[in-house]
């Protein structure tokens, strides 16, 4: 049996010219004829899988390929049972999106694949139930066909894609995505809470564990910068709840990607008094240990805080969320309201965090605070930094990164910076 793809993006079929708004209006009618169709498909049991993701489906790689045909390409995915999907093309660079309702893509390595045909693949999980393959194309190119068939065996998923001129892959790309998938908008959130010194109540306090799912972060060995701040969250979390002075919000709870934009709509949709993103980054060279404090500056103190800032931005291509268009205008804009309206309370938030990491004995960075255009740090609203706890690339830094005793010391000294600020600030008089 042949299903039509389970997509709510139209598919671009060769030498169609129909209108756009109407294929999306149809799209959309069969997307959900489609889903209620996996819904009954998918009732079976679930497989657990490592991480997040208790997988309904399962990759078999053996049956699977990835090949170049004429100027374009086929993907053929054969799965242990059928699932919700969707699939579509973004640019800069160009890929092919495929977003699955969980699929196990453990033997993902296994997939034969035309080395010529695409320039790289990778997939994991994309947002709670959701999985996403993700495979950057040499060149554009758009769907030309794009179906799933299923039988007693599992499922059979085919997308076939062929060249395409920069204009129509252009216009391919910039579809947008239906509104039960967009991120939050400006707009569609809370307004801001009022300064400290103009309310009562507890802080609220949003942690970022930096990367996840499809971005592990900096690795070293068995190590993962993803995992290691995932479980310092948690438990500089319960430091702080303990205090009874403070509610806590963490951008993510399990080893799932969250985009760089969303995180800072889930602080501000959180009502966050404050953000603090959590790293433990490596550079090359290894020369860099001990905790850093980075604040937002539209250019990097140093060589290492633009490599990191570009690596950090960089990671949201891996699940295809491309933010090449928030880096001028808007970007600019909320550096400048960040300028006017939260850097001194954020410049307050690094200095009193420094001097509590320090007071408990905590080697710093030689220099301690930095600036850098981290793209979760332009929040014009909500005082932001961003902590590097060390690098994974230095050998002391890793050893205290998995040591019990040195992550209870770091969350202990930041639960006292963090609340020596939010005194500070409730005692200082209101702005003119």
């Amino acid at each position: 049996m042949k299903r039509p793809d389970c997509t709510p993006w139209p598919i671009y079929n060769a030498g169609a010219g129909s209108d756009t708004a109407r294929m999306i209006r149809l799209a959309r009618f069969v997307i959900a004829i489609c889903a209620a169709v996996c819904a009954s498909l998918c009732a079976a049991p679930a497989t657990a899988q490592e991480g997040a993701l208790s997988a309904l489906a399962k990759l078999n790689a053996n049956a699977s390929e990835i090949a170049a045909a004429g100027d374009g390409l086929v993907v053929t995915l054969s799965l242990s049972q059928p699932v919700p999907w969707r699939v579509r093309v973004l640019n800069g660079p160009p890929r092919l999106l495929l977003d699955f309702r969980e699929v196990d893509w453990s033997n993902l390595a296994d997939l034969p694949v035309d080395s010529d045909a695409i320039l790289g693949l990778r997939a994991g999980v994309f947002r709670p139930t959701w999985s996403r393959l993700v495979i950057d194309l040499p060149k554009p190119m758009v769907v030309a066909r794009s179906e799933m068939a299923t039988s007693d065996a599992g499922a059979q998923v085919a997308v076939t894609l062929r060249g395409a001129t920069d204009g129509e892959f252009a216009a391919a790309a910039a579809l947008p995505e239906p509104p039960e998938w967009a991120l939050p908008r400006a707009a569609d959130l809370p307004p801001p809470r009022l300064p400290l010194s103009q309310r009562t109540g507890p802080l609220i306090v949003v942690l970022d564990p930096g990367h996840g799912g499809l971005d592990p972060g900096a690795e070293q060995g068995s190590l993962s910068e993803a995992n290691l701040m995932l479980t310092f969250a948690r438990e500089l979390k319960e430091v702080l709840l303990r205090t009874g002075e403070v509610e806590v919000v963490l951008t993510r709870e399990q080893d799932i990607f969250v985009p760089l934009e969303e995180r800072v709509s889930i602080a501000r949709a959180a009502a966050g008094d404050v953000f603090i993103s959590l790293h433990a980054d490596a550079l090359a060279e290894g020369a860099a240990k001990g905790a850093t404090i980075y604040s937002l500056s539209a250019e990097a103190t140093d060589e290492a805080a633009q490599t990191l800032a570009e690596r950090h931005d960089r990671d949201d291509l891996l699940a295809g969320v491309d933010l090449t268009a928030q880096d001028d205008l808007i970007a600019r804009v909320l550096i400048d309201m960040a300028r006017l309206e939260t850097t001194p309370r954020t410049g307050r938030l690094a200095q009193a965090l420094e001097s509590a990491i320090k007071a408990a004995d905590i080697k710093m960075h030689r220099n301690a605070q930095q600036t850098a255009g981290f793209s979760v740090l332009k929040s014009p609203d909500i005082p932001s930094v961003l902590l590097e706890l060390g690098f994974l690339s230095s050998d002391s830094d890793r050893a205290n990164l998995t040591d019990p005793a040195w992550r209870a010391r770091m969350a202990d000294a930041m639960k006292t910076g963090v609340l020596a600020w939010a005194a500070a600030e409730r005692a200082r008089p209101p702005a003119p």
